[in-house]
């Protein structure tokens, strides 16, 4: 049988409150509060505290303070030249993958756990964790939510506000509560940037 804090990665039920899983929580959660206490000159020091926090993270990644994360980033997978913008939610109580130059608009959360339906054990506070995978390129408008087990294709854009609750392909625009496949990204996006606003170069 499998102990509680192995339990976060395998998508069974479990009790987040374990002593095992409370004692690593907390020392990552410290080593989070002292990379949101960094000042905005203090660049070399944020990269090696990103190191130090991230299960792994890629060259040339930034991340805005403040940055919330459950276990710090530990459970966290951002490939090299990942973006995020301010109040970045991440509960990493299972693994998050995020692709190479992937952008992450303002107070965009992207959530692993979740809880039973059934009020008896919701009571008893189980919990249960499915991984997210967000491919490379993509663009997260500000104030997304992914769901847990959700997966996002390459070079996808989610509209400002979506709530992802299904997997998303690659190479579309996608928006809405719940969040849906708008269009295929294509040829029209090669002449305009924005609107009718042309690419001149």
């Amino acid at each position: 049988m499998s102990s509680m804090k192995e339990k976060l990665h395998t998508g069974e039920l479990y009790l987040p409150n374990d002593d095992s899983i409370m004692e690593e929580q907390l020392k990552r959660l410290d080593r989070l509060y002292d990379y949101n206490a960094t000042r905005p000159l203090e660049q070399e020091k944020r990269e090696a505290l990103l190191k130090e926090m991230f299960a792994e993270i890629g060259e040339g990644c930034y991340i805005e303070p403040p940055l919330h994360s459950n276990f710090g980033g530990g459970h966290v997978h951002f490939g090299k030249n990942v973006y995020a913008n301010f109040n970045l939610t991440l509960v990493d109580d299972t693994h998050i993958y995020v692709g190479e130059h992937t952008m992450l608009g303002p107070n965009v959360v992207i959530a692993t756990a979740g809880h039973p339906i059934l009020p008896e054990l919701r009571e008893q506070a189980y919990q249960y964790n499915m991984p997210v995978h967000i491919g490379r390129n993509c663009w997260l408008g500000a104030g997304v939510i992914v769901l847990p087990g959700i997966t996002i294709g390459d070079n996808t854009v989610v509209g400002a506000g979506s709530v992802v609750t299904k997997d998303l392909p690659a190479n579309v625009v996608a928006v809405g509560n719940p969040c849906r496949v708008l269009r295929e990204i294509g040829e029209r996006d090669r002449e305009y940037y924005f609107k009718d606003r042309k690419i001149e170069f």
